[in-house]
């Protein structure tokens, strides 16, 4: 909701005219909409604007806010069948922790989580693990920042596999067990993307990409006082 596709979405998926069951649709709840009646509002609207009768997966996007009455809310919407997962973003150790404890009946399918050569979540990934949560990357590329395009070790590995940086940042996190979901608008792109999947690297090589892990965000730290307000502030007409 937050990004304000879902009608264009929608509409593309109508266009495209690709059987509804080959399709993986996510959608995400903003804080503005946190609680259980405003959870089962924004979830309608979200699946008005997609026009469609299902979500494979509803996520809360963000930590804060009354995510317990939007957790009721969603474990209802998963019992009806008007969704098939439910799962969270952005959240660390102690917030799931704090669902699961008091909160769930039903436990988070995945985690969305910023997840890239600098920032590896590799403790998280073991605590979702535990606890039988996937984790989702959002920000593979870490949009660039970093000079991730060029960063030695990484265009070293490229060219030992004779495949882009893109490719291998990818590979990396697939072989690892992250889900990816790569965004382009260029079709040679998309197959390059796609194409990750046909090589493996080999351990050392994941173990070489361990050394740029910084352990922090590139982006936001949700445990940031100042960044919790700025999230709250963020009113989307929708």
């Amino acid at each position: 909701a937050s990004y304000m596709n879902e009608e264009a979405v929608g509409k593309a998926i109508k266009k495209a005219g690709i059987a509804r069951e080959e399709l993986f649709i996510t959608t995400k709840l903003w804080v503005q909409d946190t609680g259980y009646e405003n959870t089962k509002k924004a979830f309608q609207k979200s699946l008005d604007r997609f026009q469609l009768d299902y979500l494979d997966l509803y996520l809360i996007h963000q930590p804060y806010g009354d995510v317990f009455g939007s957790w009721r809310a969603m474990e209802e919407l998963y019992r009806e069948g008007k969704v098939r997962a439910i799962g969270v973003s952005n959240f660390q150790h102690d917030r799931i922790t704090d669902l699961l404890a008091f909160g769930a009946s039903i436990s988070p399918t995945v985690n969305q989580v910023e997840t890239h050569p600098f920032c590896q979540q590799l403790d998280n990934q073991s605590f979702l693990q535990e606890n039988n949560i996937q984790i989702e990357s959002w920000g593979h590329f870490a949009e660039g920042k970093n000079d991730i395009f060029k960063n030695e070790l990484l265009v070293s590995l490229a060219s030992k596999y004779d495949k882009s940086v893109a490719q291998i940042i990818l590979r990396w996190l697939t072989q690892r067990g992250v889900v990816v979901i790569p965004k382009s608008v260029r079709k040679e792109r998309m197959l390059e993307n796609f194409n990750s999947l046909a090589f493996e690297l080999e351990e050392s090589d994941m173990e070489q990409i361990k050394s740029l892990d910084t352990k922090a965000s590139l982006f936001f730290d949700h445990r940031n006082p100042e960044i919790i307000k700025w999230m709250g502030s963020r009113k989307l007409d929708i």
